[in-house]
């Protein structure tokens, strides 16, 4: 029992995580990478996709990603989807292929990433948290319903409470080395 609830909330916690990374992966450095257009989606013959269903997105150099779609008649659409996007890119056409070139971020707007990958890694943090609450309200409702012993509540609340030490050590590590890579010009 005190083990399942200990798994339970180690697998919630790593999946809050996990879900930081994805996060921090979209926001963009000076660098280019395909996960910067991940969340894109478009509007593949009547239904939404992301663009890597689309299409194949690659890196041509440090500063230019290339978007070939799978079906030529698609082009215009995946050009307005990556310009109506929230990242700030003019992508240019040439025959099949869509470059998207990533500008220089100024200083200004590397302080104002920074900040939105310190606020991503507080809200993994507060999930994580919540993971742990929840998990110490099983273990006092266990002890409320007498299948736990006092002594077993606190070694499970002790654990519990290493787990999430565990995951938000984590989470500073990945906040500062986005922060880190951020801030390389």
């Amino acid at each position: 029992m005190l083990d399942d609830i200990k798994k339970d909330a180690d697998a919630r916690m790593g999946k809050s995580v996990t879900a930081l990374k994805s996060e921090l992966a979209r926001i963009r450095t000076g660098r280019a990478h395909p996960s910067l257009l991940e969340h894109i989606t478009v509007d593949y013959y009547g239904s939404e996709v992301p663009l890597n269903q689309a299409a194949n997105v690659t890196v041509e150099d440090a500063r230019t990603l290339s978007v070939v779609p799978f079906d030529r008649s698609m082009i215009g659409k995946i050009e307005k989807a990556i310009m109506t996007s929230d990242l700030g890119l003019n992508p240019t056409t040439a025959g099949t292929n869509i470059r998207v070139p990533l500008p220089v971020l100024t200083e200004e707007r590397r302080q104002e990433l920074a900040k939105v990958v310190h606020a991503e890694g507080e809200q993994a943090k507060i999930a994580i948290r919540n993971i742990r609450r929840d998990a110490n309200t099983q273990l006092k409702d266990f002890h409320k319903d007498k299948e736990l012993t006092e002594d077993d509540v606190r070694r499970g609340e002790t654990l519990i409470q290493q787990i999430t030490d565990q995951h938000v050590d984590e989470v500073d590590k990945l906040v500062a080395g986005k922060e880190q890579e951020l801030m390389e010009i």
